[in-house]
């Protein structure tokens, strides 16, 4: 879900993330040319030494094999303050509302951060990016938190394919729609890997929930949400069919204005996978979408309760795994059977045997009977 109200979404953010990291210095921020006041960010300065997500995943590892380098992911989202400190120079938007580049509702920031925020430890800012090389392409498609027009998530797609991704994160919930399916289709079709939010779940919707699209439809990496102690979050929607999971509690991440928020919800828990994608992408481009699907799934740290799929996410064991292609036989490669050539014993030859056990024999005779002549030939002379 793209967010709930800024009130409820802080409130809830900081009454589930208490026992988590500390709260963050909360400041008003206004982003240039939004018509309305963005909730809240605090400095760099303000974070916590330590990110539970990143010491979860372990992502860093990965970096030695790849950051992500030459693979395009686009944020189909809010849009992305592209003037972010950890964002700057990397990130090309585009726009299918025509409300205007700028991210008014922040949510596409935070998103487009924990996909490929640049490494600046040194620097004293322990927050990173799972690929930090990975080229970001914001294509803006929500407007404000909620109420947003439907059609704009598969604009957005299209365009995303169209602009040459090959992961997208689509961290929004919508019901079954042609578009959306037929957008979905489209990606697949040109080999795209498309990440998106199981979905998140309010005491409302906990008593009917409803599966979420896109992340319903066939080949799409469905994310739930994982709290710090290893569970499903109590927010996670279990209808929705999950692949994997990922930290989606009391996440840090960037936010417009040079700033950083604290936040849940599934929308953050998607793009730690679409950056693994990234990674696997980038380590290993000859996998299709499919491929790359099954990687994730396959390497994952083991199913618990429902709604968690395959696990929690592992991006060093997806990008090294070996032999976790699969895919299916509509679109993999059909290895082709050959006719092998065994050597096999020559046949027996029955009459060349005979015939040698024969001549052995008239052999073995003669010389016998020349050994007999030998001794009584002699003996018969001397009788004589």
């Amino acid at each position: 879900m793209l967010r709930r109200s800024s009130t409820l979404a802080l409130a809830s953010a900081i009454a589930l993330g208490a026992a988590f990291v500390p709260p963050l210095r909360e400041t008003p921020a206004r982003a240039a040319g939004c018509p309305e006041e963005l909730v809240y960010g605090s400095p760099a300065k303000e974070l916590p030494r330590q990110l539970w997500p990143q010491e979860r995943l372990n992502f860093t590892d990965v970096w030695e094999h790849t950051r992500g380098k030459g693979v395009k992911v686009a944020v189909v989202d809010s849009g992305v303050d592209i003037g972010h400190p950890q964002l700057r120079g990397h990130v090309k938007a585009y726009d299918v509302t025509r409300s205007g580049l700028q991210d008014c509702v922040g949510h596409g920031t935070a998103v487009a951060g924990i996909i490929g925020a640049r490494d600046m430890r040194d620097k004293g800012i322990p927050f990173v990016g799972v690929a930090p090389q990975a080229e970001i392409i914001s294509v803006k498609m929500a407007v404000k938190p909620t109420g947003n027009r439907s059609e704009w998530a598969a604009q957005g797609i299209r365009k995303a394919v169209d602009l040459g991704a090959k992961v997208i994160n689509v961290s929004s919930q919508s019901p079954d729609l042609p578009d959306l399916r037929q957008a979905v289709r489209y990606a697949q079709k040109h080999d795209v890997v498309i990440v998106s939010v199981a979905g998140n779940l309010t005491d409302q919707t906990k008593q009917t929930p409803q599966k979420s699209y896109p992340a319903s439809y066939p080949g799409v990496i469905s994310v739930g949400a994982l709290s710090k102690d290893g569970t499903l979050a109590g927010f996670s929607n279990t209808v929705t069919p999950v692949t994997v999971t990922a930290p989606g509690q009391a996440v840090i991440s960037t936010w417009p204005r040079d700033s950083y928020k604290l936040d849940d919800g599934t929308s953050l828990a998607a793009p730690y996978v679409a950056g693994t994608a990234a990674l696997v992408r980038a380590f290993n481009p000859n996998l299709n979408y499919q491929q790359v699907k099954q990687r994730i799934e396959s390497t994952a740290d083991g199913a618990q309760v429902q709604g968690t799929g395959s696990g929690v996410v592992n991006p060093l064991r997806a990008v090294t795994t070996v032999g976790t292609g699969g895919g299916n036989a509509s679109t993999a490669p059909a290895a082709g059977v050959q006719r092998v050539s065994i050597d096999q014993p020559v046949p027996e030859d029955r009459f060349g045997r005979n015939m040698a056990l024969a001549i052995a024999g008239v052999a073995l005779a003669i010389a016998a009977a020349l050994g007999v002549a030998a001794m009584v030939v002699p003996a018969a002379r001397r009788r004589h």
